[in-house]
């Protein structure tokens, strides 16, 4: 089971950082430009621990009063399947709930929306490119 802080250092930061380097920008190919963008000072991160290992990050916005977005949800590879994800995303939803958030709503790679479905968000829409990688539009009601 992993540790899931809510970013409150630089130090933190820069782990869940390293996290989404490593899956977004070198497994997957995700331009560093597109990762990494104008929104990083207003979100809240997360990041998820083995011990002193950083193995997880994600983060949440509020892009309009009562709706959060989930975004940057990433997991080392050699972590997933382990609870990792459910566990940050559980981390994030405690956070969206405290803070007043009615509901989330996320982008999830196609590939991983089974993930998603499993805890409840449902998807909408058809699917789409974003950053080369297909993906669907998917919400969960905190109420």
């Amino acid at each position: 089971m992993a540790e899931v802080h809510v970013v409150g250092s630089e130090t933190e930061r820069a782990d869940a950082f390293a996290v989404r380097q490593t899956v977004f920008v070198e497994e997957q190919g995700v331009d560093e430009a597109l990762e990494y963008d104008e929104h990083e000072d207003e979100a809240t991160h997360f990041v998820a621990y083995d011990g002193d290992e950083p193995i997880g990050a994600a983060r949440l916005r509020e892009p309009k009063s009562g709706l959060g977005k989930v975004e940057r949800v990433a997991v080392l590879e050699s972590r997933r399947d382990a609870g990792v994800g459910r566990d940050l995303m559980l981390a994030v939803e405690d956070r969206a709930f405290e803070q007043g958030l009615e509901s989330l709503k996320l982008h999830s790679q196609t590939r991983a929306a089974e993930f998603y479905r499993g805890l409840g968000y449902e998807q909408y829409g058809e699917e789409f490119m974003e950053a080369d990688i297909p993906h669907v539009k998917m919400r969960k009601s905190l109420g």
